[in-house]
């Protein structure tokens, strides 16, 4: 699995990240690690683009939003109503999580949206500049199983 560190931010902050979120030992819930390591092949090392395989962790997303003008995200979504390999494109406006002011809220099991919803509590106004898009990808389940 690769780092979700990018070497090329070091002397160059790309504007545009695509961060790709899932868990690839659940099946399907793979789906969007699985696009950004197809992505990361066609695109090569684009300096204006940074790809970043997020996992399941989505604090790090806090970090990221900071970093770059275009956010893009992509993760699966079970349930959907829809067939499985349909894409659902969503404005970061339309992803309202909620936030929970208690303390003992784990961050380590944050979920994006969640994170989106703190960045933009945290953020304020320069959260409304920053051009956030999700991309979801409707799967048929999330068994234990490397394939997908």
């Amino acid at each position: 699995m690769k780092n979700t560190e990018n070497p090329r931010e070091e002397a160059h902050k790309p504007r545009i990240a695509i961060l790709g979120f899932g868990n690839p030992v659940r099946e399907d819930d793979g789906a969007g690690i699985h696009v950004i390591e197809l992505l990361e092949e066609a695109l090569g090392d684009h300096p204006d683009v940074a790809i970043y395989d997020m996992g399941t962790g989505a604090f790090e997303l806090l970090y990221r939003l900071q970093d770059h003008e275009r956010i893009i995200i992509v993760d699966a979504v079970v349930n959907s109503g829809e067939p499985p390999g349909t894409v659902f494109r969503l404005p970061a406006e339309a992803i309202e999580a909620q936030i929970q002011d208690d303390p003992m809220v784990f961050l380590h099991q944050l979920k994006w949206d969640q994170a989106l919803s703190y960045a933009k509590k945290m953020l304020g106004d320069a959260f409304g500049q920053k051009d956030i898009s999700v991309f979801l990808i409707a799967i048929d389940h999330t068994r234990f199983n490397l394939e997908m």
